[in-house]
């Protein structure tokens, strides 16, 4: 009974429209009234306790950084930069989107955040330049993805809290992942660009070029440094890091680059908070769902089920993969770690897989999601910058998604890839 009315309100108030967030509140909140063996205050109170813990702190704090940093002009000295390093190779702005995305996702931990800052000065500049416009904007949403994979990452902090996995070793366990990532990007539009003969620069950097774009983009390069550096010497936890992170993006853009104004701060906290908020509110209001689903020995339920399908671990990888693949295409990643991950990954974690390789895997399923149609939120962000329909962008967009698809299965069956950095400084292993 209460696992068939979560089921149908959700389903329901889903299917007509209703935010993710309130469609969790919403099945929840039946539950407690249709079936009156709960009291109502259970709601408020599994709210208030999911959303009631410290390493939540990261999430308002890492956007609150990037929204500084955004603001201060680093994505533009980001892109100038890394235009001076692959500019000259065949779709040259192509190349400098990805690496501007692995550099920015150093910062911002956000794969929304980071289609909109780069969307919005590199399409139009790559439409100027002869590429299709469904081809850019297939760019920008493809290379948003290395958001949440490049450390830090919101959605990462999300799996490490639902979990209680180390939050620092899921930062470590996407550093060699989201390099790779970003190289096979890189050779998917070059193939293209190729293909469509596309434009580069002329000239190659000097070395003078160089050393002088690294100095404009100091603080996208340093800020990674310091975060990554603090969590590998322990001096620091993911959430202080964070912290560190909001004072130094304050010092780079009110005193080294003196973009950031006072006038700005109301403009950048207002903005935080209600990223914040609907982040938290999803979590608030998963957390009673998944106390729902607990109650019907829903997890162990399921465990039962796969294990008697098959007890090989490569096999059930693979069934988990397709699971979430498809779930990425439908559901918010945060609504779906929180609700799914309780339930699957202790199903491969059993098997003999380590908690932040699945952890790893996890997160990555879901941000493949944010480009697969229909509901990939990176699409609708690049189609709302483009200007284009959600249709022609899912044409351009397959190449993209089959490519991630083929590098997750790789890091999938080969764990060795995403726990070298962990193993090496012994961080959640």
């Amino acid at each position: 009974m209460v696992l068939l009315l979560l089921g149908t309100v959700f389903v329901i108030s889903l299917i007509i429209g209703i935010p993710i967030a309130f469609c969790l509140g919403l099945c929840s909140l039946a539950v407690v009234l249709i079936k009156g063996e709960y009291s109502i205050v259970l709601v408020a109170q599994k709210i208030f306790n999911g959303m009631d813990m410290f390493s939540l702190m990261a999430i308002p704090l890492f956007i609150l950084s990037g929204d500084l940093m955004n603001l201060g002009g680093v994505t533009d000295r980001l892109i100038k930069f890394s235009n001076i390093l692959v500019g000259h190779i065949r779709g040259g702005l192509g190349h400098t989107l990805v690496v501007a995305e692995m550099l920015l996702s150093g910062i911002t931990g956000s794969a929304v955040a980071d289609a909109s800052a780069l969307g919005t000065v590199l399409i139009p500049s790559m439409t100027k330049e002869g590429y299709d416009l469904d081809f850019s904007t297939a760019v920008v949403a493809s290379a948003a993805t290395l958001g949440p994979i490049i450390p830090p990452s919101i959605t990462m902090v999300v799996y490490g809290v639902t979990m209680n996995v180390s939050i620092g070793g899921l930062f470590l366990a996407g550093l060699i992942p989201g390099v790779i990532m970003g190289l096979s990007m890189m050779a998917l539009i070059y193939y293209y660009a190729r293909k469509k003969n596309y434009p580069k620069n002329e000239r190659r950097p000097t070395l003078r070029q160089v050393v002088k774009g690294s100095r404009e983009a100091v603080a996208a390069l340093v800020l990674p440094v310091i975060i990554l550096g603090g969590i590998m010497s322990g001096v620091f936890t993911a959430t202080e890091a964070a912290a560190i992170a909001v004072f130094f993006a304050f010092i780079f853009g009110f005193f080294v680059f003196k973009t950031l104004k006072v006038k700005d701060i109301p403009r950048i906290l207002v903005n935080c908070a209600i990223t914040s908020s609907v982040i938290m509110f999803i979590i608030g209001t998963a957390n009673i769902t998944l106390w729902f689903l607990a109650t019907q020995q829903v997890p162990e339920k399921v465990a039962s089920f796969f294990l008697s399908i098959t007890n090989n671990p490569y096999l059930l990888m693979f069934i988990i993969n397709i699971l979430l693949l498809i779930t990425g295409c439908f559901m918010e990643t945060g609504a779906a770690i929180i609700l799914f991950a309780p339930i699957l990954a202790p199903i491969l974690i059993n098997v003999g897989f380590h908690p932040l390789h699945v952890g790893f895997i996890f997160v990555f399923n879901l941000v493949v999601g944010m480009i697969t149609p229909p509901v990939g939120i990176c699409l609708f962000v690049g189609c709302s910058i483009a200007k284009i329909s959600i249709e022609r962008l899912s044409k351009t967009i397959w190449p993209f998604v089959i490519l991630l698809i083929g590098v997750l299965l790789i890091f999938a069956y080969f764990p060795s890839i995403s726990m070298i950095v962990p193993k090496i400084f012994k961080i959640g292993v």
